[in-house]
């Protein structure tokens, strides 16, 4: 497989050419379904229908996988994005808006990614329900971007979750709390597929139920079952009843996806008159960026290249700003109608990512993975529109937390902006080390988050607290060796300083 994944010796074999690699992959295909049809029996018939229809689906990878025949991409046959299919926002943005922004709302539909658990940061359940600013959790800054959408122009903009088995319980109890808010809030599920054991290739799930020894035996298969997701749960229909034309789509901890009137209004009014059905705002990459999908021109069409497709010998070069230089925000806006159609003649191609996994007992396996802005080529007139590095502000770890909780950002209607007081826009580079990975250690060892307006770079290593009202300038480096403690005071202004060995302040 390509991106150096290492692939079970049976499936090495079907990947090769010939009449026995058929043969094989047939008797792979028929022992998998024979697996699969005696793991159904055991669903409840509530279940069975749901069920039934995520295993139609992952049978479905599971035979592309096995027909797959060398790398998706030939790296010779990859071309440089044609300049047109990749618009500044500037010239987007330069078109102006029109008098009417309520009737350019009433066509969208807005789609969070809420599959992912804060696990991570070492937080249980759900991702966005952490506390990121002022007690506000993501799904809260979410909701009240939309509200302040709604109130201001009178509209009605929808927000629409997609939760896993993971996170769909907890997500629901908490929507209660939102019922007096001026958002109409819907959720579905995405899909759960079974882990592939490495070695049979077969499922390591005993019957369908997710607890016991079956705990870990399931997963959701990434964000490009969306698709089928959207269209299953009947949501998909019934926007496109109401008059809905587009759905903005992010990641739900990505803070800089607010909705875009200008790039909205690009795709209801489009200059050229042709219909675009899919755009991906791209960004600039830097070197924090290196590892992000881009955008290439293969086949005459616009296709969206990940790491993972890369074959080793050219990594090197994908991570390249000179050759790459822009890299997927997965803010993206998609045409309802296209979803439709392309689900009708199950036309949604996306590449197969494998992700190997160890599992608590160290049981090595497989999960078959898809990302949303991989069906890019499938769509009509898609475009790339290269926007601000300040529509794509994630937080992944506490250190990105850092910063969102800094005074760099202020908020205001549920959306960040950069202080104006800081004279470069660029983001500072912050890496916390291991003591800050968990939010309770993180939140421990900080008093009050720092002054970090001048910051350029901050570096933290072992074990650091911080006091109240510390101030970062410049570039900062702090590192406490194994065995000390650096205890940063209250009010210290650090401006370019490298800070090591042991510092205790002790209470008296």
């Amino acid at each position: 497989m390509s991106g150096g994944v290492s692939v079970p010796t049976k499936l090495t074999a079907t990947m090769s050419k010939g009449g026995i690699a058929q043969y094989e992959c047939q008797q792979l295909e028929s022992a998998m379904a024979k697996e699969l049809a005696q793991l159904l029996a055991t669903a409840s018939k509530t279940e069975h229908n749901q069920v039934k229809k995520d295993f139609e689906g992952f049978q479905k990878l599971f035979h592309s996988l096995l027909q797959r025949k060398g790398p998706s991409v030939e790296w010779e046959k990859i071309q440089k994005a044609p300049e047109d299919s990749i618009q500044p926002y500037d010239k987007i943005e330069g078109r102006g808006l029109p008098d009417d922004i309520s009737s350019l709302l009433s066509k969208l539909v807005v789609v969070k990614l809420n599959g992912g658990l804060g696990t991570s940061m070492g937080c249980k359940g759900p991702k966005s329900l952490i506390s990121v600013r002022n007690e506000n959790t993501f799904l809260d800054l979410t909701v009240l971007q939309i509200e302040h959408l709604n109130r201001t122009y009178n509209a009605d903009v929808p927000l629409v979750l997609m939760n896993s088995f993971n996170t769909d319980e907890d997500t629901k109890k908490i929507l209660q709390k939102y019922n007096h808010y001026g958002v109409k809030i819907h959720t579905f599920n995405q899909s759960r597929y079974p882990r592939i054991n490495r070695e049979s290739m077969l499922p390591v799930a005993t019957d369908n139920s997710s607890t016991g020894f079956n705990a870990e035996a399931w997963y959701p298969p990434g964000h490009g079952d969306i698709y089928a997701s959207f269209y299953n749960s009947g949501l998909l229909e019934n926007f496109l009843e109401q008059g809905k034309e587009y759905m903005f789509v992010s990641n739900i901890d990505n803070l800089g996806a607010t909705v875009d009137l200008n790039i909205l209004h690009h795709l209801l009014n489009p200059p050229s008159g042709r219909q675009c059905e899919f755009v991906m705002e791209v960004t600039d990459k830097t070197r924090a960026d290196v590892k992000g999908g881009t955008l290439i021109q293969y086949d005459g069409k616009l296709r969206l290249l990940e790491i993972a497709q890369v074959p080793r010998a050219h990594v090197d070069e994908f991570k390249s700003v000179t050759k790459f230089k822009i890299f997927n925000t997965n803010n993206l806006w998609i045409s309802l109608t296209a979803i439709s159609r392309l689900q009708h003649q199950n036309a949604i191609d996306m590449e197969i990512i494998l992700n190997p996994k160890t599992l608590d007992d160290g049981l090595n396996v497989i999960q078959l993975e898809t990302a949303v802005g991989a069906a890019i080529k499938c769509f009509e007139n898609a475009l790339g529109v290269n926007v601000p590095r300040s529509r794509f502000l994630p937080v992944k770890t506490t250190s990105d937390l850092m910063l969102v909780m800094s005074n760099l950002y202020s908020l205001d209607a549920g959306s960040l902006t950069m202080n104006v007081k800081r004279e470069f826009r660029t983001v500072p580079l912050v890496k916390l080390g291991s003591s800050f990975t968990k939010v309770q250690d993180y939140l421990t060892r900080l008093e009050s988050i720092p002054d970090i307006i001048e910051l350029d770079h901050l570096t933290v290593s072992g074990d650091v607290t911080f006091g109240k009202h510390v101030v970062l300038k410049g570039t900062v480096i702090i590192i406490a060796n194994h065995g000390d403690r650096i205890d940063i005071p209250p009010g210290a202004i650090l401006e370019n300083k490298i800070v090591s060995g042991n510092l205790r302040i002790l209470d008296h």
